[in-house]
């Protein structure tokens, strides 16, 4: 049975911020409570539905005691009865706590792991596998800076994702991606197996970080990188160290006054991250359940070439759709990473 005190509470705070808004705002009250508001929404729909069937099931029971009305209740109630477990489900998993970050464009960052050139290329595949996606949703994606080798891979990449939920679904691809295949740079046919890693943080915003400029320091140089890339004739290349953390972060477009600001935004972000994480792993510590979206050192995908399959360790998911997959089908995988993530969180709530 869902907690009928919650429920008034958070219909009650959907009532005091559908008020505020018919009040008039200033714009960062906007769009505090606009945000707000669009997450209680749906909750509170499922919540008037929910209580819409309890109704009908009292009224129908109320029918019994009528010999009038008896056989239609006894018609209705079945079905009512029926629809309970499956409303209250729902209701339970709308009810969970969110992730207040799950709204958030995304960066994402990619380098090779673990086996040389071979890494770098399957590093540039798993960029190419999230561009895709991102165009199957109508999201937008766009590279702030990335470092190529000489045989074509990435040795480093950052882009940033926006568009609806980007981080809520994107989330789940933070991790090790290990790949095991025949290399391009390999005459012999052997399967090899290397690894990329990808991290995916939530776009930090100017209320989450505070940078004391006295922390940081700016270094602007010359652009160069494999193949002649991002090669100009002016120093408009930005390194920005963070000196408490020893994070550094590099932008090297054309214009110096815009790598200042990419710069800092990934700084930002991940220091922001870096807070997140602590959170996260305190978190973690007493939580007897969980989908791995936290740990960037858990080895998370293997993806098969010969035998054309996928395999997602942490809910031992195998599909042998592993071209779909390159091609940026993720749908399949993401959706059984949430009800996995729902499940445990569930399990916990239960405990």
């Amino acid at each position: 049975m869902v907690p009928l005190d919650k429920l008034n509470a958070i219909t009650e705070r959907f009532q005091f911020l559908e008020a505020k808004m018919s009040e008039g705002l200033s714009g960062d009250e906007i769009a505090e409570v606009g945000r707000e508001y669009a997450e209680l929404k749906p909750v509170v729909e499922e919540i008037a539905s929910y209580r819409q069937l309890l109704d009908d099931i009292a009224d129908a029971e109320a029918m019994l005691d009528d010999p009038e009305m008896r056989e239609l209740a006894e018609d209705e109630l079945p079905a009512l009865r029926e629809r309970l477990p499956q409303m209250e489900q729902a209701m339970r998993l709308a009810l969970l706590p969110r992730d207040a970050a799950d709204a958030r464009p995304a960066m994402i960052e990619i380098r090779p792991g673990t086996g040389g050139d071979e890494a770098s290329l399957f590093a540039g595949d798993l960029l190419r596998m999230y561009q895709r996606y991102a165009e199957t949703k109508g999201w937008k994606l766009d590279i702030l800076e990335q470092s190529l080798t000489e045989v074509g891979g990435v040795k480093e990449v950052v882009a940033r994702v926006t568009g609806d939920g980007v981080f809520a679904r994107l989330k789940y691809e933070s991790g090790v991606h290990r790949v095991q295949r025949v290399p391009e740079t390999e005459s012999g046919g052997r399967i090899h197996t290397s690894a990329a890693t990808v991290a995916v943080l939530p776009e930090a915003e100017d209320v989450d970080i505070h940078i004391d400029p006295a922390d940081i320091r700016i270094d602007t140089m010359r652009a160069s990188g494999a193949g002649g890339q991002h090669v100009n004739t002016t120093d408009s290349a930005v390194r920005i160290t963070h000196v408490p953390t020893g994070i550094v972060v590099t932008s090297s477009e054309k214009s110096q006054h815009r790598n200042r600001e990419i710069a800092m935004q990934v700084l930002k972000t991940r220091l922001f991250d870096a807070e997140r994480q602590r959170a996260h792993d305190e978190r973690a510590a007493s939580r007897k359940a969980q989908v791995g979206t936290g740990d960037r050192s858990e080895r998370i995908r293997t993806y098969n070439f010969p035998q054309g399959r996928m395999t997602d360790h942490r809910i031992n998911l195998t599909l042998y759709k592993l071209a779909d997959v390159m091609a940026g089908d993720l749908d399949e995988i993401i959706d059984a990473l949430i009800e996995a993530d729902q499940a445990a969180k569930l399990a916990e709530l239960d405990a």
